[in-house]
């Protein structure tokens, strides 16, 4: 009723279920605790809107619509129509993103009459708008997917996420950072086995060769001696005839 607008439906069931959500995840290092992932939604109390007012105390102070860069492209081809700071836009922060950027709740058409459509944006710390989904439910999803691993949102910006943030995903979430071969190839990260090849049988049967059976060095002599008594033996019996 304060700002004239309907909250979407997924996200109104959202808030009746629960006020809120934020949950955190740590990881140990030479063990000692350090916190890591960070998952949030802010609660009714805190979803408040952005650029109505002024960034200081004086009143001449300037604000974030006077800060607006209008010189950006806007609904040129695939690309959405940015949110506006002023009064053609509405705009609640939805997570605070550890004051990496905000992630926000837009209704990009507040004139004359807000319109209930409404999408999710990421607004970097450099005042871009970045596009992440057209639905609450399916940012939900996406913040589930990523682990609220840090700076997850810059993944879908043009210049990603920090080389720090990178090692993080390379750990926990390496499919998230190969998102672009991931759209060309679909089956480039799927394992592909050939079971002709590791299952393949040999064609040839090797023989196996029979080893006498090993014998001691005296059984030997004595069988050597024992043959050439028998030929002597032979001889002289031939001999004698």
């Amino acid at each position: 009723q304060k700002n004239s607008c309907v909250l979407p439906e997924d996200l109104k069931n959202f808030y009746l279920m629960t006020d809120g959500f934020q949950m955190t995840w740590s990881v140990k290092t030479d063990d000692t605790p350090m916190p890591l992932g960070s998952m949030v939604i802010n609660s009714v109390s805190k979803l408040c809107r952005l650029g109505g007012s002024s960034m200081y105390t004086l009143p001449s102070a300037p604000t974030l619509a006077d800060l607006e860069d209008d010189t950006d492209e806007e609904g040129n081809g695939d690309k959405p129509e940015k949110p506006h700071f002023d009064s053609r836009s509405l705009i609640f922060e939805l997570d605070p993103c550890n004051g990496n950027g905000k992630v926000c709740l837009v209704y990009k058409h507040a004139e004359p009459v807000v319109s209930p459509d409404t999408e999710i944006w990421f607004l970097d710390r450099a005042l871009y708008w970045h596009f992440l989904t057209k639905t609450f439910t399916a940012y939900y999803r996406l913040l589930i997917t990523h682990l609220g691993l840090p700076q997850w949102q810059y993944a879908f910006t043009s210049y990603g996420v920090s080389p720090q943030a990178k090692q993080w995903f390379n750990m926990y979430k390496p499919i998230t950072i190969n998102t672009a071969l991931l759209s060309e190839e679909a089956d480039s990260f799927v394992n592909k086995l050939d079971p002709n090849k590791v299952f393949k049988s040999k064609n040839k049967t090797p023989v196996l060769k029979k080893k006498p059976p090993s014998q001691p060095p005296g059984s030997q002599k004595s069988h050597t001696s024992t043959t050439s008594a028998k030929t002597s033996s032979l001889a002289g019996n031939s001999s004698r005839k």
